[in-house]
């Protein structure tokens, strides 16, 4: 049987997740719609938008749905840049080092075609932001910055940023800011109304991470902020997202996000018993490899490991261990069709020799004591393998 350790990259959906999803994709009716069978699906939407909302601890109008994380992110992004910078007054941008590529990419084209001017919050070598040095930007001229955003956990090495005190930064230099909550949502416990009273005023999250359908995701949006849509026609969603909204994607977010949000400290107790397992015998088994990011415990992910391994390629470690039946992840950017070391990994200081060698484990609901055992049981013959091969001889470059 299969062994899959990526569920951070997607995780499987929920079986009433999914009952909820074929259920309602029965019901016929466009929710804009006035008649009978249009308001039934507008009732069925609204239910769902108020699920979601009591799992992130907001108010239902302050939940606009999207078609997934990406979106949500370049909404947060790009909304509130365009809004802030409308007199071009307003073109700094602070964001942290080692983002998700859904950030990443959005301000750097918000650079090359808007103009903004983005500057990078330094990370230390477990992957948090430099406080210090996140004050400091915010100090520097602040009436010039559109707004601040970084991870709430760092989707690759699992490092959780202290949400509410770099918000209370922003908020005091009149900075709004964005937080990307995709790989945090469902493993720690996130609250949107406490973040929003220190300072965030857009939060992204995505189903598909909690048990949801791919598909959909959703941006919380405080009532006090005021972003420029990327999507006109209809006015739906607050005038901030127009277009037809998919009821039956939005009722199995419903169902995943309750699931995730009551269940979050049982599921932290339990992926981060079985986390520390896999860590000590990674550990045991490859004494050279180097876990990444925070140690286990309150600053990290409980489901996420990610280790280095030196002397060999990920890649090479990841298609061994996947011949052998398990799943695991890079972490890695692939541009191109090709691989390259881990920009996360380069803001941390890592090296680029080290940082090629990086696999990443992710734990979820259908993680047990087994899938770890058979990982343990595997990796020491890839590794002794991939190291045999030993570094490709290629010219690559860490990104930002």
């Amino acid at each position: 049987m299969a062994v899959y350790l990526d569920h951070a990259a997607t995780t499987p959906m929920l079986p009433e997740a999914i009952r909820a999803f074929t259920d309602a994709m029965s019901v016929v009716g466009n929710p804009a719609s006035i008649h009978s069978q249009g308001q039934q699906a507008k009732r069925m939407l609204e239910e769902s938008r108020e699920a979601v909302a009591e799992a992130l601890d907001c108010d239902p109008v302050e939940v606009v749905f999207t078609s997934g994380g990406t979106e949500a992110v370049n909404l947060g992004i790009k909304g509130l840049y365009w809004e802030r910078n409308r007199e071009g007054s307003r073109p700094r941008i602070l964001v942290a080092g080692g983002e998700h590529h859904a950030t990443v990419d959005t301000v750097e084209w918000l650079e090359r075609f808007e103009g903004a001017r983005v500057e990078e919050l330094p990370l230390d070598d477990r992957g948090r932001i430099d406080i210090a040095a996140a004050g400091a930007a915010l100090r520097r001229d602040p009436a010039s910055i559109a707004l601040m955003t970084f991870l709430w956990a760092n989707n690759e090495v699992g490092t959780i940023q202290p949400v509410a005190e770099l918000a209370t930064l922003a908020a005091a230099a009149g900075v709004p800011v964005h937080v990307d909550a995709i790989a945090a949502f469902g493993h720690t416990p996130v609250s949107f109304r406490a973040v929003a009273a220190a300072g965030v005023s857009a939060m992204s999250v995505s189903a598909h991470k909690v048990g949801g359908p791919v598909g959909i995701g959703a941006i919380a949006l405080a009532r006090r902020a005021s972003v420029v849509p990327l999507i006109h026609g209809g006015g739906q969603q607050r005038q901030v997202r127009s277009g037809t909204q998919d009821v039956a994607a939005a009722a199995a977010f419903a169902v995943a996000a309750r699931a995730a949000a009551d269940g979050v400290d049982a599921s932290a107790a339990r992926l981060g018993a079985l986390r520390d397992r896999l860590v000590r015998g990674v550990r045991d088994a490859v004494p050279s490899a180097r876990l990444r990011g925070e140690q286990p415990g309150p600053g990290r992910l409980p489901n996420n490991a990610h280790f280095t391994f030196p002397g060999c390629e990920g890649d090479s470690l990841l298609f061994l261990l996947d011949a052998a039946g398990i799943s695991v992840s890079t972490g890695s950017a692939c541009q191109a069709g090709i691989p390259e070391p881990s920009h996360v990994l380069g803001a941390m200081g890592v090296t680029e020799a080290d940082a090629r060698g990086a696999l990443r484990f992710t734990l979820g609901s259908t993680s047990t004591d087994a899938d770890v055992d058979a990982l343990l049981a595997a990796l020491p013959g890839a590794y002794a393998s991939a190291s045999r091969a030993g570094l490709a001889d290629r010219a690559v470059s860490l990104g930002r």
